[in-house]
């Protein structure tokens, strides 16, 4: 049976061999096409929308005009009240990597200076590289066009200042970073690219309220899962999540992502990248498969992380936990203080060895001050732990924790600084994580410093937790990694015999 029989059973016809095998292979073989509704929105609403002029524009300036998510998001985030004013002031659409972002922003401003004649744009990005490209594309589509071309009065090349003016005298600048607002007021549209770099409100903020005398603003951030530091988008996404919910807000909010992390099932894949089909092909996301998780899930699923560049990972430092092991009163405990360099967070971390190879870390306490901690009430509370268990050394680096050590050393607390030995310390941890030697307590304060410690790399080869490129409260992780130097310390310290 080569060419397809058929078998009929009580009116039922069965296909079998080939005809079998080439359906079977037409089905996993059809080819993925990305989903063109986000998976999160903000409400839909039945009232008019000006999506349908910037649709019919993007055809005339790209060969293929939009992609059916990018008419989506036109048709739902420019939604007009009886009044004329956008329904969405804030629009936030979050999508995976090369998905067409850029395309639907630049088609947006050029909308705004052309057609929609807004007086005043501000394209911002937490890097000015990435707002220089962005203007540098602008440019290139107006020129490629005759009929915009015709309607530019000037275009200024200033580092930083760089500015496209009409014949009308609609603007569009770009600023970058804490210095976005300086100078501007009244923009109709601004514009945020790369939200998730955005770690503090203040660039936002200046942003925010230059808008409050314009005439019908809107802000569009646009950008990609961001993680535990990621201050301005969380927030948006909160409110897009709870808008969604019921909850009375006008923010827009467009999240294309996959409902869960599994990174080889192609239904997250199709949720995440809606350009998928049409601009990426499916292939190019299985070969980036083996990449590091975080950044895997954040760039090609979309999901958010605790930190994205983590030198931690999250499935070996899960693998560590064991809620049966604490620490002993009995037994030999290193103890370590690190202060964030801020003066704003500081952590005490103990270590014990459990067995000759494996040992235990344990959270014993965090300080938190919106100005600046006191040492003294820091060494003060840390010397009740320190005579609590029979402390070899209390652990500490001069840089940052120089002044509660020097506290604690009158009062007969053995101190020891580690700033020689924190390469070597930060490289023991890593090791013991990684072979599950070390072991926690599943403490979720610990837990989150210790996946937002980010790698500094050094260039002689090594590297140390970067308290100030984790941008975040890592104390605690410091305060580990110091422990861990001592805790996998042989008794010897002697590590292979040889002979």
């Amino acid at each position: 049976m080569t060419k397809g029989d058929q078998v009929k059973d009580t009116g039922n016809v069965y296909d079998i061999a080939s005809n079998r095998l080439q359906s079977e292979l037409s089905t996993t073989t059809a080819p993925l096409i990305g989903s063109p509704t986000p998976r999160i929105s903000s409400p839909i609403n039945d009232l008019p929308s000006r999506g349908g002029e910037l649709i019919q524009f993007a055809d005339q300036i790209f060969e293929n005009g939009f992609m059916p998510w990018q008419k989506y998001l036109a048709e739902h985030a420019f939604k007009i009240k009886p009044d004329g004013r956008w329904k969405h002031p804030i629009v936030c659409t979050v999508v995976a990597r090369q998905s067409g972002k850029s395309t639907f922003m630049l088609s947006r401003i050029l909308m705004g200076l052309f057609h929609w004649e807004e007086g005043l744009q501000i394209g911002s990005s937490h890097r000015l590289a990435t707002s220089f490209e962005q203007f540098r594309q602008l440019v290139n589509l107006i020129e490629a066009n005759d009929d915009l071309a015709k309607k530019v009065k000037r275009i200024r090349w200033s580092h930083g200042g760089e500015e496209i003016e009409t014949l009308t005298g609609n603007r569009f600048m770009i600023k970058a970073g804490g210095s976005a607002a300086r100078g501007v007021s009244r923009p109709e549209a601004v514009y945020l690219d790369e939200l998730r770099e955005m770690h503090d409100l203040e660039s936002f903020a200046s942003l925010r309220y230059t808008t409050l005398a314009s005439k019908n603003p809107q802000i569009l951030a646009f950008s990609n899962a961001g993680d535990s530091h990621s201050m301005v988008l969380n927030q948006f996404k909160s409110r897009g999540e709870a808008a969604s919910a019921g909850a009375i807000d006008e923010i827009g909010y467009f999240e294309w992502s996959a409902p869960s992390e599994d990174t080889l099932d192609p239904k997250n894949w199709i949720a995440a990248n809606p350009a998928l089909g049409h601009t990426i092909h499916e292939d190019n996301i299985r070969s980036m498969l083996n990449d590091p998780p975080e950044v895997l899930l954040t760039e090609v699923l979309c999901r958010w992380v605790t930190t994205i560049n983590s030198c931690v990972d999250s499935a070996k430092w899960a693998a560590c936990a064991d809620d049966s092991v604490d620490l002993d009163p009995e037994k030999t405990t290193w103890i370590a203080v690190d202060c964030s360099p801020d003066r704003k967070h500081a952590a005490l971390v103990a270590a014990q060895k459990l067995d000759d190879n494996n040992f235990v870390v344990k959270l014993l306490h965090t300080w938190e001050n919106s100005y600046q901690l006191d040492d003294k009430a820091i060494a003060n509370d840390a010397a009740v732990y320190c005579r609590k268990y029979p402390l070899e050394y209390l652990l500490y680096s001069r840089k940052t924790a120089g002044a509660i050590a020097a506290r604690m050393q009158p009062a007969g607390i053995p101190i020891f600084d580690m700033d020689a030995a924190y390469p070597q310390s930060c490289d023991e941890m890593l090791g013991a994580i990684n072979s599950g030697r070390l072991r926690h307590r599943s403490q979720a304060e610990l837990t989150v410093q210790m996946l937002s410690a980010v790698q500094l790399r050094r260039g002689d080869g090594g590297w140390v937790i970067g308290r100030r490129a984790s941008q975040a409260a890592v104390s605690a992780a410091v305060a580990t990694a110091l422990c861990t130097h001592f805790a996998t310390r042989d008794a010897m310290d002697v590590d292979i015999l040889v002979g």
